[in-house]
């Protein structure tokens, strides 16, 4: 009970450090957020080394052995900070330093890479400009909570590796080999994401699911060249109506998709997540109203959180054919294209996901068509297990900073990378972020709130503390 209450101690001691250099943390961060660290375009790769450097240094300070990696693409930043206690719990953090492009750049009040503290009508102060959120703001979440545990203590009290990376933004596509021959110098007992949102503004939250991902791209051809749409116009197969065929019978009228197999392996949410969802009283108007809409377009016998946590899509991202430009031209197009996501739960292979479609297509191919597929991948689903101790231990620090109990909620989206350190180092992963819904991540004016921020920071001491319990 002594080593607990004294933990305690410094935990409160870190608390009121991060309190008493908040000014200087938010510089610290301001600083990183000036430098355009754009992962996309070739133009921006000197600011993306910038950017490694920068965090490298950061580290170096707070008392990390740290090593700036360079890769085929953007440079990876790898920290250590050893305990000296050999059995003392080893945690890997990881982040990124890359951004988005910032168009349309019209739509930014002030340049995206000038940041300001701005005044919001419902969130009070926020910070705005590129990444403020996305993920530099997040990252320094955690890296200012171990310069403060450093600052106060002398020392971390677990052992600490932080791995950034600068292409998540743009494909991550130096990761999978990075991870193959750096893998041993990562490993850890768990890995803590910062790259996630909160509930609500006042209601922490751990995302325990991600969706996975699988995408392919279809040509479907017809003519051996375009036609005229007067001569050959109605004995003549026309590509785009086949493909439109093709897709339109992707779903059933309850939303319900038709590939065979498709739900094959699902499990369903058991009834106790089903009424912890339930308790949220998440306002689907609300969260639709935003985007301008009005009424769920998802299966119809499942609830609007089970639609987004536990239950797999297929979307036409993008379809094409024929002529595009202004005015009429009358042809009928040779051939016509379109791009598709599913995003997959667990129990979906991608793989068997992928053939399955295809499988699809064939079967509704009109007589004269063919069809070419490229651009298929993917990446698994996961779930994290919420009777983990380290969940336990995070769940606990964070309703002792907000006041109230976390939300463990799953998310809709799919972050490959987790997925790659469970498949590559056997790593589980705890995200924890500090984000909210309407911060704009991706958009123009992105924000990340002062109080996020600042209590995010708090949250990450707490956290620190309660895994060296």
């Amino acid at each position: 009970m002594s080593d607990i209450n004294e933990e305690q101690t410094s935990v409160n001691a870190v608390l009121a450090q991060l309190d008493e250099a908040q000014q200087q943390s938010l510089q610290r961060l301001f600083e990183w957020l000036r430098i355009p660290s754009i992962s996309a375009d070739p133009a921006y790769d000197d600011a993306c080394k910038e950017a490694a450097d920068w965090a490298a240094r950061q580290l170096e300070e707070i008392g990390f052995s740290t090593t700036v990696h360079p890769t085929t693409g953007k440079p990876m930043v790898v920290g250590h900070w050893r305990h000296p206690n050999p059995s003392a719990r080893h945690v890997l953090f990881y982040g990124h330093y890359d951004v988005q492009p910032v168009d349309p750049l019209e739509l930014w009040e002030k340049p995206p890479f000038e940041p300001h503290i701005a005044q919001n009508p419902l969130n009070g102060p926020v910070i705005v400009a590129r990444g403020a959120n996305d993920d530099k703001g997040q990252v320094m979440t955690f890296l200012e909570a171990c310069r403060a545990w450093r600052d106060e203590t002398g020392s971390l009290p677990v052992s600490i590796s932080v791995f950034l990376e600068g292409e998540e933004e743009s494909g991550s596509h130096s990761l999978p080999a990075f991870l193959k021959s750096h893998g041993d110098e990562l490993k850890a007992e768990y890995v803590l994401v910062c790259d996630t949102t909160q509930w609500d503004r006042k209601t922490p939250a751990v995302t325990t699911s991600l969706r996975g991902i699988a995408h392919i791209e279809l040509t479907l051809s017809g003519p051996k060249r375009d036609l005229h749409s007067g001569v050959f116009g109605g004995p003549a197969l026309n590509p785009i109506r086949a493909l439109t065929y093709v897709l339109g019978g992707l779903f059933d009228e309850n939303g319900r998709i038709q590939i065979p197999g498709f739900y094959d392996g699902i499990t369903d949410p058991t009834a106790e997540q089903i009424a912890q969802w339930q308790a949220l009283n998440f306002d689907i108007a609300e969260f639709l109203g935003e985007a301008g809409l009005s009424q769920p377009a998802g299966e119809a016998d499942r609830s609007p959180l089970e639609q987004l946590w536990s239950r797999p899509t297929a979307e036409i991202n993008g379809i094409w054919g024929g002529y595009t430009g202004e005015g009429n031209k009358t042809v009928i197009p040779s051939e016509a294209s379109a791009k598709l996501t599913f995003r997959l739960v667990p129990g979906q292979d991608p793989e068997r996901v992928l053939d399955g479609f295809k499988a699809f297509v064939a079967e509704r191919l009109p007589v004269d068509s063919r069809v070419t597929f490229k651009n298929a991948g993917g990446t698994a689903a996961l779930s994290s297990d919420t009777t983990h101790p380290i969940m336990r231990q995070i769940a606990s620090a964070l309703h002792a900073e907000w006041n109230v109990a976390p939300v463990f909620m799953g998310c809709g989206a799919s972050i490959p990378v987790v997925e790659a350190f469970k498949r590559e180092l056997e790593m589980d992963t705890a995200l924890v972020g500090f984000g909210l819904n309407d911060d704009g991540v991706h958009s123009p004016n992105e924000k990340f709130n002062v109080e996020c921020f600042t209590k995010g920071a708090r949250s990450w001491a707490r956290i620190i503390g309660k895994l060296a319990e």
